[in-house]
């Protein structure tokens, strides 16, 4: 911030939601979106080449999905703060992303107000959760757990991809991985949320937030 503005790097694969962000962000005399991308790849590039302070980053991007990408980030840019901005359920995703490194997590429905105050936030150094996840948050704390807690992150996106209707071949092909490995995991994800078949799993994602 040697200027006084915060610098912010703007991932999502949407170019009219990467348009509706910078405007929202415009608004804010000490932001601005110094650089965007639409995928992992563009995104690690331009953090290699340029300064941020802040990533905005969504989850489901092409490829390399935005959990994996905040690996990354906190992995090669440990200074930069990141801050997941998505769709998903916040009980699901926003715990994982604070264990991967995420200064925060906030949802896309949230008001343009609250989206400046989480950059400022987490530019500054600290944390940002919306107060129903610091209640989520409270009763994982308490004892509680999420019913989708036990499936690891690998799990949790072939689940996602399997409830958007793609195919094992596609997936694989998404995520560079062998069919028959994608097979283990779709086992594991039936076993662990009580599925019989796809479509018991994509009306569970439905209902507990993991696909839009």
């Amino acid at each position: 911030m040697a200027d006084g503005k915060i610098k912010v790097l703007l991932v999502d694969d949407h170019a009219i939601v990467r348009d509706g962000i910078r405007r929202v962000l415009s608004t804010a005399d000490d932001i601005a979106v110094t650089g965007e991308a639409g995928n992992a790849h563009d995104t690690v590039r331009l953090a290699r080449e340029q300064e941020f302070d802040v990533a905005l980053i969504d989850i489901d991007l092409p490829g390399k999905n935005g959990l994996e990408l905040l690996k990354q980030l906190r992995s090669e840019k440990s200074d930069m703060a990141v801050l997941i901005l998505s769709m998903y359920a916040e009980d699901v995703y926003a715990v994982r992303a604070l264990k991967l490194g995420a200064s925060g997590f906030l949802s896309k429905s949230s008001e343009a107000a609250i989206l400046v105050t989480a950059v400022r936030k987490v530019a500054a150094g600290g944390k940002y959760i919306s107060a129903a996840m610091a209640e989520n948050l409270a009763g994982l704390l308490g004892g509680g757990a999420s019913p989708y807690e036990s499936l690891s992150n690998r799990e949790l996106e072939i689940l996602r991809l399997l409830a958007k209707g793609e195919s094992l071949t596609q997936i694989a092909e998404t995520l560079h991985l062998n069919p028959s490995t994608v097979t283990t995991y779709r086992s594991r994800v039936l076993e662990k949320t009580g599925a019989r078949n796809n479509a018991q799993l994509l009306r569970c994602a439905t209902e507990n937030g993991l696909v839009t």
